[in-house]
């Protein structure tokens, strides 16, 4: 069979698969030449050659430098995220949250470099990348509720303690160590993280695990 008489829904699902390693591999490339140049002298043509193709057909899949950058980020935490959410190992609530946290920041520890972009272009977003970043925030801060709920369920956490403020609570506490970290103002940012979770986990344990009275 050739390319004459092959059927068109295979040849299709041929080209796509083709379109698709092309993208992945151009936005690989792109990830290092971020890590070890920074966005601002990286550039296209340099990053095309590397991935062996021409500039032009970086600017097929993306429509500019920015936008090839936010999908290399976007692709990134999206893995990070799915396997942060997928984790169903049983443990405390903290024990759990600390396996959520470490999912993102071995990514981190991968690209530290690239980590300082990360912030400034994932919190700050031009749409539609915005959108696609609050989304998958809003999937890991579903995720934190909802151990949050089975740990009350379990009698970890007070009946009247908020599944989604704690959510809240918890993502502060993660943005303001991966900052410190990025800053370099602190080295082990999931220590501290631990910390600032656990002394907030205090004020919500139910009054038999902290000997007050009701």
């Amino acid at each position: 069979m050739n390319a004459f008489t092959e059927k068109p829904d295979r040849a299709q699902g041929r080209r796509d698969a083709q379109k698709e390693a092309t993208r992945a591999r151009i936005l690989e490339t792109a990830r290092d030449h971020f890590e070890r140049h920074g966005f601002e002298a990286a550039n296209v043509r340099a990053i095309a050659a590397d991935a062996g193709v021409a500039a032009g057909t970086v600017l097929l899949h993306f429509q500019d430098k920015r936008d090839l950058l936010h999908a290399a980020l976007f692709d990134d935490l999206a893995a990070a995220a799915a396997e942060a959410v997928a984790d169903e190992q049983p443990g405390t609530l903290e024990q759990q949250l600390h396996r959520l946290a470490a999912a993102f920041f071995a990514y981190y520890a991968r690209r530290p470099a690239l980590s300082k972009t990360l912030l400034r272009e994932a919190l700050f977003a031009d749409p539609p990348w915005q959108e696609r970043f609050t989304g998958q925030v809003a999937s890991v801060h579903a995720r934190v509720a909802a151990l949050f709920d089975a740990a009350r369920a379990r009698g970890e956490v007070a009946e009247g303690a908020d599944a989604a403020l704690f959510g809240v609570a918890f993502f502060s506490f993660y943005y303001f160590t991966l900052i410190a970290w990025v800053q370099g103002a602190h080295p082990a940012p999931l220590a501290l993280l631990d910390r600032l979770v656990a002394q907030h986990l205090c004020g919500l344990r139910p009054a038999e695990h902290t000997g007050r009275s009701r």
